[in-house]
């Protein structure tokens, strides 16, 4: 089924990879070492793909880790790199789509694409790291190929935007191109076709899943979506808005960007989890039951009069009120969600800061010292970003055909997220849930609030988790996940339960630093 679903693709969209489906394996079983077959793809032209280069390292080597995580171990593998469609754009710009496969020696007869980040530009190494706990999967004995979205440069650099088709690469077609080029280099190499086709990523990456279960439905079998990028000209926006309304309670002559104080911070995380923590059962220092959370109230923060200490100025309060519940059109109309209470919204540690303003710079430069905003004239450019409509996987939410050959999702998305809110996601997941029958969608996807957890991973939150091995039982066994046991990545002692969304992990009781001693339960209230 899977071979037939690829070749359709191939055939009707002539992408690369089309010719290799129908080639022979290099050599027949036991003509060559793996080592062989690995330099034999080398010079390897198909149309416009062309590698490179192919190397094996039969000691594996060390990869190096991306934000937040640190090197990983590649085991044996055969590394090929390649490029498709190489080119010079309408810039004058050297473009193409530049990929990379490692082949494991102990191979589990599995595929995965790993997705990318930020505006991609870069190849990272291909282990499939997202939500793969202790072990990547390249280490599990999957093929993983990586990829640069079709050009080189920066993190966040829209250069190349400047070029339709290096726009397109990125927005969606790099996602098809390279999964029909490295499946069917992964069946040449090997002599057989993968048996099954994963997708894993976070961030770009998470959108980069959402776009080919919803334009690609054929591609794969499950996928891992991780705090999808689905519309970040929105939840840009709601980050300037709420910097914007605290720079209105400066007084006159300070010129900003304004920032909550380390105090200020101290006082609102003691708030939440005031209000929040036992919700789930125990105080821990971690707001576990997210939707009870929601009716969170911030007038509790505000100073009374003659106050000054251990409160917030009534300004400031309804500042951080407006700023966590997010802009409004002129018809009074909340063009985004609100972002959740949590208490990773004051982080001040390693990697992003929380959701709650520091005023300093940040991915996209200095903090705006705007005291006002023309919300719908912003509104207005956003919706008619021709690269953010393309690129906007938030609308389309009929899967009926990814749904139909038996296609499974795991959704997750980290409760401090400060880019994306989590509640974006959740709304996502919610109207696909409505737009394909509660009854399909049940049957096919997952979703995991991670409590404290910043965008992709990070803060103090239990960061580690697997949800590659859950879906790939899902998929092959018919085993639908449940309760997933979370740990820390910076090594912090302990472990938690993630649980379906909206239910939570309450505390029954035992040893509160095991994933064991809680049970997921509905919250009794919900929006």
């Amino acid at each position: 089924m899977m071979n037939r679903r690829f070749a359709v693709i191939a055939t009707l969209l002539g992408t690369a990879g089309a010719g290799l489906l129908a080639t022979s394996p290099l050599m027949g079983e036991g003509e060559a070492t793996l080592a062989e077959r690995c330099e034999m793809l080398a010079g390897h032209v198909d149309g416009d793909l062309r590698i490179s280069a192919a190397s094996f390292y039969p000691e594996g080597r060390e990869a190096a880790g991306g934000p937040g995580s640190p090197a990983a171990t590649m085991p044996p593998h055969c590394l090929v790199e390649g490029m498709i469609n190489e080119r010079v754009g309408a810039d004058g710009v050297t473009y193409g789509i530049g990929f990379e496969l490692a082949l494991p020696a102990q191979w589990n007869q599995r595929y995965l694409l790993q997705g990318g980040g930020g505006l991609n530009g870069r190849i990272r190494p291909p282990i499939g790291p997202v939500a793969s706990g202790d072990s990547n999967a390249l280490a599990r004995g999957f093929a993983v190929a990586s990829h640069d979205s079709g050009h080189k440069g920066g993190g966040f650099d829209a250069s190349f935007m400047a070029d339709q088709r290096a726009s397109l690469d990125f927005a969606e077609t790099a996602v098809l191109r390279v999964t029909l080029a490295t499946r069917a280099l992964t069946e040449r190499f090997y002599g057989a076709a993968p048996h099954h086709s994963y997708m894993t990523g976070c961030s770009t990456g998470g959108r980069e899943g959402m776009l080919a279960s919803q334009r690609y439905p054929e591609l794969f079998d499950g996928i891992v979506v991780g705090a999808p990028a689905m519309r970040p000209g929105y939840s840009n926006l709601a980050a300037e808005y709420g910097q914007m309304l605290l720079n209105q309670t400066l007084p006159e002559g300070d010129a900003g960007p304004a920032a909550f104080s380390p105090a200020e911070r101290s006082v609102i995380d003691r708030e939440i989890l005031r209000q929040c923590d036992g919700l789930d059962g125990r105080e821990d220092g971690m707001v576990m039951n997210v939707e009870a959370c929601r009716a969170f109230d911030p007038a509790a923060l505000q100073c009374a009069p003659g106050e000054s200490t251990d409160c917030i100025a009534p300004a400031r309060v309804e500042a951080l009120r407006g700023a966590m519940a997010g802009y409004r059109d002129a018809t009074g109309r909340a063009p985004y969600v609100p972002y959740p209470w949590d208490t990773g919204i004051t982080w001040s540690g390693p990697g992003l800061p929380g959701f709650v303003s520091t005023g300093q710079s940040g991915p996209f430069g200095p903090a705006t010292r705007a005291r006002r905003m023309d919300v719908d004239a912003r509104l207005h450019d956003i919706r008619w970003d021709a690269s953010g409509r393309l690129t906007s996987t938030a609308y389309w939410t009929n899967l009926n055909a990814y749904l139909g050959h038996g296609g499974k999702m795991l959704f997750f998305h980290g409760v401090s997220d400060p880019w994306f809110s989590a509640f974006d996601t959740w709304d996502y997941f919610q109207r696909a849930r409505a737009a394909n029958g509660p009854e399909a969608w049940d049957d096919a996807a997952r979703f995991y609030m991670v409590p404290g957890m910043g965008h992709c991973s990070g803060g103090n939150a239990f960061d580690s988790f697997d949800l590659l091995g859950p879906l790939v039982e899902w998929v092959e066994e018919g085993e639908a996940p449940g309760t997933i046991s979370a740990a820390r990545r910076n090594g912090g002692q302990g472990g938690m339960a993630l649980c379906p969304h909206p239910s939570y992990a309450y505390y029954e009781g035992g040893d509160g630093g095991i994933a064991a001693s809680y049970s997921c339960r509905m919250p009794e209230e919900m929006d």
